[in-house]
Order: C-alpha cells, then sequence, then structure tokens
C-alpha cells in the first residue's frame, strides 16, 4: 500500500513538472533594463524584446530601472522569484565592473547566465584637433607633453580602461569625472576634454559626422559594424581591450527548462536578418553561436571577471 502511495505521488509530481515545462511562458515576462530609457542598453533590449515576443508567446515588457550604475535594477533581478518572469539585460559594467559598489547580491552565485546578446566594441575617441591620429602617435605625443592629456572617467569601464593604458604605455593620464556618456561627448566634440572611451554606438554619429576622431577600436579584432576602425593592438598599444558586451540572465534557481525556452527565443532573434540589420546600425555585433548558450554566457562572464576584478582591486577603484 506504501509502495502504491508514493508511486502515485511521484506520479503527481512528474505530471505538475511536465505542466509546468509546457505552459511557461503563460503571461507576460519583464526584461529589466537598469539604465534609463534612450540608451544603447534600452534600445537593444527593446529590439530583442518585440522579436522574442513570437517564439515565446507572450509579451516581453521592457522595465528601466535606472541607479547606481545599473546596481539597482539588477539586484531587483537577484531577488525576483526564479520563475522566468523577471529577467535582465546585463554587461560589463553591471555584471563586472559593479563590484566597485556594495552590493547585497553576488554576481558568480546569484544569477542563471541565459545568453550573451552581442559584442558592442568599445572605441578611444578623441576630440577633432587632438594632435595624435592613433596610439602610437598619441603616446608618443604624451611622452613630449606629459601630464596635459585629459581622459573623462564616466563609469567603471572608462576608469579600468585608462588605468590599463597607463600600465601597458608607462604614461599618465588626468582622470575627470563627469556623471555619463552624453554630456562628456557634449564637452568632446566642443574640445574641452581629450580622450574618452564609449561604445561604437554612442560615437559612430560624432565620428561620421567628423566633430571628433576614433583612435582605435579596443577589442582584439575589428567589428564588422565598423570595419574601418583599427583596432588597438594594430594602432600601437598591444592588448588594450576593453569590448562592450550584452547578456540576458535570470535569477539563480530559474528551472532550466525555462533557461532552455529564454535562449532559444533569445537565439532565434539573433537569427532574424532584421534584428542583425539593426545592431548593425547601432554598432553592435551580435555574439557567436557558441557564446549565445548559457554555458557560453558563464565562460565569458568569468573569464572578464578573472581578467578585471584584479585590475580593479590593484587600482582601488571605488563608486564616487
Amino acid at each position: 500500500m506504501r509502495r502504491l502511495i508514493v508511486a502515485m505521488a511521484l506520479t503527481a509530481f512528474a505530471g505538475i513538472v511536465c505542466g509546468h515545462a509546457q505552459t511557461y511562458p503563460s503571461r507576460q515576462i519583464t526584461l529589466v533594463v537598469p539604465f534609463p530609457p534612450g540608451g544603447s542598453t534600452d534600445v537593444a533590449a527593446r529590439i530583442m524584446a518585440e522579436r522574442m515576443r513570437a517564439p515565446l508567446g507572450q509579451p516581453v515588457i521592457v522595465e528601466n530601472i535606472g541607479g547606481a550604475g545599473g546596481s539597482i535594477g539588477v539586484g531587483r533581478v537577484a531577488r525576483a522569484a526564479p520563475d522566468g518572469y523577471t529577467i535582465d539585460i546585463g554587461q560589463w559594467d553591471t555584471h563586472v565592473g559593479s563590484i566597485i559598489y556594495k552590493l547585497d547580491y553576488d554576481l558568480q552565485k546569484d544569477f542563471e547566465p541565459i545568453g550573451l546578446v552581442s559584442n558592442n566594441p568599445q572605441l578611444m575617441v578623441a576630440k577633432k584637433d587632438l594632435p595624435a591620429d592613433n596610439l602610437k602617435d598619441l603616446v608618443a605625443w604624451m611622452k613630449a607633453n606629459p601630464g596635459k592629456i585629459n581622459f573623462v572617467n564616466q563609469n567603471a569601464a572608462a576608469n579600468v580602461t585608462g588605468v590599463l593604458f597607463e600600465k601597458l604605455t608607462g604614461q599618465k593620464v588626468q582622470f575627470i569625472p563627469y556623471r555619463g556618456a552624453g554630456p562628456a561627448m557634449t564637452d568632446l566634440v566642443s574640445g574641452q576634454v581629450d580622450l574618452l572611451v564609449v561604445q561604437g554606438a554612442v560615437a559612430l554619429p560624432q565620428i561620421r559626422g567628423g566633430k571628433i576622431k576614433a583612435i582605435a577600436n579596443l577589442s582584439p579584432r575589428r567589428s564588422a559594424s565598423m570595419p574601418d576602425i583599427p583596432t588597438s593592438d594594430e594602432t600601437g598599444v598591444k592588448g588594450l581591450y576593453m569590448s562592450g558586451w550584452f547578456g540576458f540572465w535570470a535569477p539563480k534557481g530559474t528551472p532550466k527548462d525555462i533557461i532552455a525556452k529564454l535562449n532559444a527565443a533569445m537565439a532565434e532573434a539573433l537569427a532574424d536578418p532584421a534584428v542583425q540589420a539593426r545592431f548593425t546600425e547601432l554598432g553592435l555585433d551580435v555574439a557567436a553561436r557558441e557564446q549565445q548558450t548559457p554555458e557560453g554566457l558563464a565562460a565569458f562572464q568569468k573569464a572578464e571577471i578573472d581578467k578585471w576584478w584584479p585590475i580593479i582591486k590593484e587600482a582601488g577603484i571605488s563608486a564616487q
């Protein structure tokens, strides 16, 4: 009799699990963008949310939760129910560089990776009349004019890029803090600051308009979305990399079948030529297929953490 009761209980549990797997999602999904509306993260999120609606069979609603370098929005996801109905689009600043904040969640333990969405080339750009057009010339000019270059520090990524630049070249820059890339770009265009590191999506319109100039793409290889801009390796400072990226995460404990459904919808969206065309317009490169998997994103994030956390800690970088 006991065996029969146990068998019936197991059968019922299996039915619940199976039903759960078949019915997800049964309502709208919230995609948290941990920054205000209008930025490249927000735009990419909305492109993906709209295209993922069809394969998921439910709306994907974007919710902007800005503040503290994105850590407030990401914290909301870390504390959300692990049921697949709240996920976030994260990036270097939120899932690597945010250790500069006092977080109440663990970047490595409190999330389930869904997949890497894109690689977003970071560009080092300069005011139009800076007497250097590439990294080799920039370093030579700095040696001849010590202490005269200023470097915008508008976020953690820019800060650690400046620190890495100093370490690789033996030159010093004057860091100037800004509250965002928008005000920094305005002052770069007007010639009030010298150097800025930003996503290509932010800089390309000004470069194409001849208002600023590109010094280097801070990636190991040239970008498909901006193939005319050479890499740091090509222009004189090997290893000066700071590649931005976007990825999707869910709260820790989200069932694997739900992660698989979210990943499949994400991959279908990224395979759409219309989405790829929009990403190219924005200066974003669709992630390689092997990086689009949960395992691919997990390995990618670990490599980023292993590279950057020691640099951040050694430099003593903290939230300002």
